[in-house]
């Protein structure tokens, strides 16, 4: 089961209370786990630092392109068909770059846009 960003949180070992726990250098706090510790290599803690920092970016890029879905979904619900298409013109650039950096799967892109450009299509 993947943690949740909002849910994890790496805490210093100076703030762990003392119960025998191994000496690392930090713990992820889950919440519906407890502690669980990192790995100690230091080829497994700069993967950690980067996969902190592509969580940040893929985590930004994500709710940007949810974004861009969103300003489609209004122009559908009011029914306006200019400003649908135009947000959906504006929509399917953001979603492929999200394909192309791994954000989204292809098919789920394709997906997305094939519903959406039909609800723009039926709106007459």
């Amino acid at each position: 089961m993947r943690v949740q960003p909002a849910q994890a949180r790496i805490i210093p070992v100076m703030d762990l209370p003392v119960s025998g726990l191994p000496t690392c250098e930090r713990y992820i706090e889950n919440p519906s786990k407890g502690l669980k510790s990192m790995a100690n290599t230091p080829q497994s803690k700069k993967r950690a630092r980067q996969n902190e920092r592509r969580l940040a970016v893929n985590k930004a890029r994500r709710s940007r392109i949810r974004t861009y879905l969103r300003k489609v979904e209004e122009a559908i619900a009011s029914g306006d068909k200019d400003a649908a298409q135009a947000a959906l013109r504006a929509a399917q650039p953001e979603l492929m770059r999200g394909v192309t950096k791994g954000v989204f799967h292809k098919n789920t892109a394709a997906r997305k846009m094939s519903r959406l450009s039909s609800r723009v299509k039926a709106l007459g």
